[in-house]
């Protein structure tokens, strides 16, 4: 079991790195909606507390309100700080569960980049948006909602883009916090992949990060994303703890 303490602070780390356009606290749940995007991360609730496990039903209820309002699915987002009373609920009333995914962390004092080629992030978010959409497959429909999350982030942020014959062929994100570097948004183009790409953006930012200060580096990945688990791990990343989502039968 992770220390809960470490946990919160990659969950705050998350919440700055990647805002949602809407969030709302009932007690310490967050409530996370975004109507430009419909990823999970920026549309769910997300239970800070274990220990915060009055009057659920209730609670629940008002949620689901707020999401249908937005034309979106009601999705909790489970860390390890949700705690045992809200699985339970969703257990005996046969929640679906889905998405499990890793975090993982590095330290960047004893990470080996000394030789990684030097990339300046780019600074128009239009050509890394771009970018991104290609290389994700993403419809150009949700260029204005991924503009508006990227030219939200309140931490520094670097946009990183890997091409081949000046077309994009892998992106990623590099926030920096302080002394924490988070990666989002990491992809290679299908087709591309196996070919280094993913290794050079990933370590292109780690570079960034680490020149401005960065001690640690953090990632969440997909817990059946085989291939970027094989390239995080051989890059030091190991793991933290795991998250999932959860919704209700029938959605």
């Amino acid at each position: 079991m992770p220390e809960l303490a470490m946990v919160r602070r990659y969950e705050a780390a998350g919440f700055r790195a990647w805002p949602a356009s809407f969030v709302q606290y009932d007690g310490t749940w967050v409530i996370r909606l975004t109507a430009g995007l419909p990823a999970k991360r920026l549309n769910s609730i997300n239970p800070l507390d274990p220990g915060d496990h009055s009057n659920i039903p209730d609670r629940i209820a008002r949620a689901a309100r707020r999401f249908d309002a937005y034309g979106r699915p009601l999705t909790f987002r489970i860390s390890p700080l949700a705690g045992r009373a809200l699985a339970n609920l969703f257990d005996r009333e046969d929640w679906l569960r889905f998405s499990e995914s890793i975090v993982m962390r590095v330290d960047l004092d004893g990470a080996r980049l000394d030789g990684v080629m030097d990339q300046i992030p780019l600074k128009d978010i239009g050509r890394f948006v771009g970018a991104a959409l290609r290389v994700h497959g993403m419809e150009q429909a949700m260029r204005p909602g991924l503009s508006e999350v990227i030219g939200s982030i309140e931490p520094e942020a670097g946009l990183f883009v890997a091409e081949e014959a000046d077309e994009p062929v892998a992106t990623a994100i590099c926030v920096q916090d302080r002394d924490l570097a988070g990666l989002f948004e990491v992809a290679t183009l299908s087709g591309r992949r196996g070919n280094g790409y993913g290794r050079q953006v990933v370590m292109s930012a780690l570079k960034w990060a680490r020149h401005r200060g960065a001690r640690e580096a953090w990632l969440q990945v997909e817990a059946d994303n085989d291939p970027a688990l094989a390239l995080y791990r051989s890059l030091g990343f190991a793991e933290v703890y795991r998250y999932h989502y959860r919704r209700p039968p029938g959605t």
